[in-house]
């Protein structure tokens, strides 16, 4: 597929960052409509799984999920994609940053009742609690990576480095190149027998994969670019705490630089709303009370923490990272599921304790 006649003229009108920034806009559009018309969510799923119920949410996870795998897999066999030249695969990553950033994201994830991109999601719609914890999970994320908590965050992601560049995991078993595509199909069967058996609709399957293409797109998008651009272009997809961040301070210091990144965010918010609009389900909501606020918020920071430690959020890692099959984005989604699983445990006990009068 030669999109290069496209970029060319995009490039040669509007310039490189703002070309990198409409390939955001657009996976961004994309990924908002499906997300918010699927009901995506790790956290809905995660707390359905724990609960011994293989429901909907989990039904919609898993498709998203395995649409990235199986179609950022296809790309890399077609010769679409490079992976080797993402920053999964391109370099050394760190596994204890996988392993205690994705349990601290997975507890912060299940305190504030979504992950990041369900709070972009949900705040495009009128959730007033979203949109403030959404922006404290920016500037926790920021905080990680530039400011008084990087020093910590490097001291834990210096606990346990791989050697060199981060191993996939077919290289790992010495296993073919086509073994990700197959895992992907395998993963496509089982999304579609628990949505069968919890009698999902098409359009939740559709969309639940539009979740999946966005990602595989952007690899798509961002790797073409790099080719035909002179400028250092980052190979990257989907993610929402690195651009979280950006954004952010793009918007407080708008001197900054165009780049897929400073497109995405928006481009999410906009499908999203659109998506809501078009739904009637536009709609204004605040907080439960200030024990739900303060959960919420503590939940965003230890997100906002977690996702910088792990490398990414439960897009960001969970889907994109894991699409590319590296070792570290495999071990810091499953971190993320067990550290949700084990917050929503105590929660429950919390709240049996407290129904009990105990």
């Amino acid at each position: 597929m030669d999109i290069y006649p496209v970029f060319k003229v995009l490039l040669d009108t509007l310039g490189d960052g703002e070309t990198l920034l409409l390939s955001g806009l657009l996976a961004g559009i994309i990924f908002g409509i499906a997300a918010q018309r699927s009901r995506f969510c790790l956290r809905a799923a995660v707390v359905e799984f724990s609960g011994g119920n293989l429901g909907p949410r989990t039904a919609v996870w898993l498709l998203c999920f395995s649409t990235a795998l199986v179609w950022t897999q296809a790309a890399a066999l077609a010769g679409l994609v490079d992976l080797s030249t993402s920053r999964w695969l391109g370099q050394a990553s760190s596994l204890s940053g996988a392993v205690i950033g994705g349990l601290v994201f997975g507890v912060g994830m299940v305190l504030s009742r979504g992950c990041p991109g369900r709070l972009l999601v949900l705040g495009a719609t009128g959730n007033l609690r979203a949109i403030l914890s959404g922006l404290v999970f920016a500037v926790a994320a920021q905080v990680t990576l530039r400011g008084i908590l990087a020093p910590a965050r490097q001291e834990i992601a210096a606990l346990s480095v791989t050697n060199g560049p981060a191993p996939s995991l077919p290289a790992l078993g010495g296993l073919p190149d086509w073994t990700g595509l197959a895992l992907g199909c395998l993963f496509t069967v089982a999304a579609l027998w628990i949505a069968r058996a919890n009698q999902a609709g098409l359009k939740v399957l559709v969309f639940g994969s539009g979740v999946g293409f966005a990602a595989a797109l952007a690899w798509f998008l961002t790797y073409q670019f790099s080719l035909i651009t002179f400028e250092p272009t980052s190979v990257e997809s989907l993610s929402f705490s690195g651009p979280s961040a950006d954004v952010l301070m793009f918007v407080l210091l708008p001197d900054g630089g165009m780049d897929f990144d400073i497109g995405l965010v928006p481009g999410v918010f906009l499908g999203a709303f659109l998506a809501a609009f078009a739904s009637r389900e536009l709609a204004w909501q605040g907080w439960e009370g200030a024990r739900a606020m303060q959960r919420y918020l503590i939940g965003a920071l230890l997100m906002g923490f977690g996702a910088m430690l792990a490398g990414g959020c439960s897009i960001g890692a969970g889907v994109s990272g894991s699409s590319t099959l590296a070792l570290t984005a495999w071990v810091a989604l499953a971190s993320m599921w067990l550290g949700g699983a084990l917050a929503n445990h105590l929660l429950d006990r919390r709240a049996a304790a407290v129904a009990s009068g105990a």
